[in-house]
């Protein structure tokens, strides 16, 4: 992350504009063009990432690896629409997402999008199959407590249906997390550091059983992770240095 200190009489962030919008092809589902993020500090203003580019093709798995603090998490924040970018754009499942509102951007997750976090981010006042059910009813979808336990049952937790998050272990509530990412078929799946807060085995185990998911939907899978075994699995790796893409390599 780099200081870059205000010219005399400057007032902030410059904010760039941005270049002509070329509209991915049907064969990309997401797309950063000129993608730049800032925050302002007492030290001066603060570059995150800068002039970030690539596009990523329907069904591919790609891993952004790169030191803490090189700008990794925010990148996925803006590839999701969960962040706005000081310049540039990013373009998820056919939209731009510059051009979204708040609410526009949160419809477009809600159908396209799937999200597995490091700390799993269940809510713990639902069972493991009312944490499933949840994005499948708010979905509308029919039948959903049965493709709920199905899920379940393909993650190997259908007997812990009806147990809380704090009665599973941190690799349960992981895979509780997985299918529950999977139960709306979404288009692009997220993952950030999914692997952070679990032991070496259970953390393997969780690998192989999100890309067998990610295999049997077809969903894009675009994740952060310092674990050079998760990054092995994926079929790109990008690689950021200081908040610019230095090297696109192959795993």
């Amino acid at each position: 992350m780099r200081v870059d200190h205000e010219q005399e009489g400057g007032s902030g962030v410059s904010v760039a504009a941005a270049p002509p919008a070329n509209k991915p092809d049907a064969d990309c589902i997401v797309r950063a063009e000129h993608l730049g993020k800032q925050v302002v500090s007492p030290e001066g203003t603060l570059v995150i990432l800068d002039d970030i580019n690539f596009d990523i093709a329907r069904g591919e798995s790609v891993a952004v690896v790169g030191a803490s603090g090189s700008g990794k998490s925010t990148l996925l924040g803006l590839l999701a629409g969960l962040d706005t970018p000081s310049r540039g754009r990013a373009w998820l499942a056919g939209a731009d997402l510059g051009s979204l509102d708040e609410d526009g951007r949160a419809l477009l997750r809600a159908q396209r999008v799937g999200f597995v976090f490091q700390s799993f981010q269940l809510l713990t006042g639902l069972t493991a199959l009312e944490n499933v059910l949840l994005p499948l009813e708010l979905a509308g979808q029919p039948d959903a407590h049965r493709l709920a336990l199905d899920l379940l049952e393909r993650v190997g937790l259908k007997a812990r249906a009806r147990h809380y998050p704090s009665q599973l272990s941190g690799g349960e509530q992981q895979r509780v997390a997985i299918a529950r990412a999977f139960a709306g078929n979404p288009a692009v799946l997220f993952a950030d550091e999914p692997t952070g807060n679990l032991d070496q085995k259970t953390g393997h185990r969780i690998i192989e059983l999100l890309f067998a998911l990610n295999r049997e939907q077809g969903a894009t899978l675009i994740l952060v992770t310092h674990d050079p075994e998760l990054a092995a699995y994926c079929d790109r790796v990008l690689e950021l240095d200081d908040g610019r893409l230095r090297e696109r390599r192959e795993p």
